[in-house]
């Protein structure tokens, strides 16, 4: 008797299923995009700096080379938690100099920043024979998180406007939104004069650095399903 009421509830369970799986409502799939432009607003600035001897002898040390970069620094309105040691070239500087009094410290130094035109200040108050090299290593936008978020609300708004007048067009009206993902995404940040900015020597100490940053454009798509009402 068991085997006789087994097969009847199996049979209604694949019902059940197969009519949750099968969906009658008529859609409409559309995506949607915007975007924007932004200035970045935080500079990520690289010098390395070298010792030199200014004469037999009298070599120029990396700690005083290093408090003339503090101290422009300092100087251009930057916090001093934003100046920070990337990187040192020896890390025994005592036992190399000892035995070998040519050797000369390499530092490199990132300052973050906020306004370029602040690495004239900080490049101006340091020796121009210590300096090896400067460049951007990067940038990036301090509201990025609430931009991204505005942008993709913007998005499925334009989704939601494209499919309204295409129901219109069908003879039907927008429903409920369905379903709704990310089809794509695109930070890109651009610069003009670039290779100003990535290599500022010190030869052109007495001449004006202006870099002129592009903005940051940030777009994205969106996909969408709508369900069509009758009218």
């Amino acid at each position: 008797m068991k085997r006789i009421f087994m097969v009847p509830a199996l049979a209604i369970l694949m019902l059940s299923a197969c009519s949750e799986q099968f969906d009658s409502r008529r859609k409409i799939y559309v995506s949607g995009y915007a975007e924007t432009e932004v200035t970045p607003d935080i500079i990520y600035f690289a010098v390395s700096l070298k010792e030199y001897f200014r004469a037999p002898g009298n070599k120029i040390a990396i700690e005083s080379l290093e408090k003339q970069l503090y101290n422009a620094v300092l100087k251009a309105g930057i916090p001093k938690q934003n100046f920070t040691i990337n990187d040192v070239s020896s890390y025994n500087m005592a036992s190399q100099r000892q035995k070998n009094p040519d050797f000369a410290v390499r530092k490199q130094y990132r300052i973050k920043m906020s306004d370029l035109n602040k690495i004239n200040t900080i490049i101006k108050g340091v020796d121009p024979k210590a300096i090896e090299y400067t460049q951007i290593e990067g940038y990036d936008y301090s509201k990025l998180e609430t931009l991204k978020k505005e942008i993709k609300i913007k998005a499925l708004k334009d989704a939601r406007t494209k499919a309204s007048y295409l129901a219109e067009a069908g003879e039907s009206k927008l429903g409920k939104l369905l379903e709704v993902r990310e089809s794509g995404a695109q930070n890109n940040v651009q610069t003009s004069n670039m290779m100003e900015a990535a290599a500022v020597v010190p030869q052109s100490l007495d001449q004006s650095l202006v870099v002129d940053f592009k903005k940051m454009k940030l777009s994205y798509a969106m996909s969408a399903v709508f369900e069509l009402m009758p009218l």
